[in-house]
């Protein structure tokens, strides 16, 4: 199904960088569908990594071999449709950086609840960090999620519900 169909993005609707440039670090990932006035993103991104060609309706794009993983559009993007990947690391986990406008914050080394796009419930997770910016306001939670769950999971639930 596609987000026309049932209003959640699925991932053959996401374009993801190359196996080499996945083991390399952190990326970002835009799950943006929706053609809209939109450009914090673009506009953001100190590496230009991110572009949107033609009218300012258009989907952004990203150039993985200029983006770093900073996370600087995750924190800005008004739908929240950007998250950070990072499976360059071995083993059975790998980061997701989600963003997050609850209160209270979760805190490093708290177990969450993972939670896929159409807000289903698919495993545990451990917070690692939360990055917060006084200028690009939403938080970042970067969550260590299972490998096979890592193209999956893009919200949290704190244990207690989120408050």
């Amino acid at each position: 199904m596609s987000y026309l169909e049932n209003g959640i993005v699925s991932p053959k609707e996401i374009t993801l960088p190359d196996e080499k440039r996945r083991k390399k670090g952190p990326y970002a990932v835009i799950e943006c569908v929706q053609r809209i006035p939109c450009d914090p993103c673009a506009s953001s991104c100190p590496f230009k990594a991110i572009t949107i060609e033609g009218s300012i309706n258009e989907l952004p794009r990203i150039n993985y071999e200029l983006c770093t993983g900073c996370g600087v559009c995750v924190s800005l993007c008004p739908g929240l449709a950007i998250f950070i990947i990072d499976e360059s690391k071995e083993g059975e986990e790998g980061i997701v950086g989600i963003p997050y406008e609850f209160l209270p914050l979760p805190e490093a080394g708290e177990e969450v609840i993972l939670l896929d796009r159409g807000g289903k419930e698919i495993g545990k997770g451990k917070v690692e960090r939360v990055k917060k910016d006084k200028k690009t306001k939403t938080p970042v939670v970067y969550v260590r999620v299972p490998r096979e769950r890592i193209m999956d999971a893009r919200f949290i639930k704190r244990e207690g519900g989120n408050d």
